[in-house]
């Protein structure tokens, strides 16, 4: 496995940990909807969160949540349509990201909540 796959998967688990603590069920992780993969779909409450986990070594090169583009939002959101879709239930739906930054001496997690909406491509 490329060493940029253990990291984002290292990412991932810290950021279930992390909702997980925060009292956030974990419905599903890496779920493909066709071409979209969302990381981690979780439940808070009566909403549906869709998760984007952003990893990296350092902010060197920016934040790691400036790296979802126009492109990810847009499948995000064809996903949570299809997500919607295939459940019965009736929720709310919100789009989040994980920002992680896994140092050398230190790890910085950073949620932010509502952090897109599919057609609106500015964070």
């Amino acid at each position: 496995m490329a060493n940029h796959n253990r990291l984002g998967e290292k990412g991932e688990t810290l950021a279930v940990d992390f909702l997980k603590a925060k009292g956030y069920h974990i419905v599903e992780r890496n779920k493909r909807f066709g071409r979209a993969e969302i990381d981690i779909i979780a439940k808070i409450g009566e909403e549906i969160v869709f998760v984007e986990v952003k990893t990296r070594t350092s902010d060197y090169f920016g934040f790691p949540e400036e790296s979802i583009d126009s492109k990810k939002i847009e499948l995000m959101g064809k996903a949570a349509e299809q997500f919607e879709m295939d459940t019965d239930e009736k929720f709310t739906i919100r789009f989040d990201c994980i920002s992680v930054v896994i140092g050398v001496h230190d790890t910085e997690i950073i949620h932010i909540e509502d952090a897109f909406l599919p057609g609106m491509h500015e964070f």
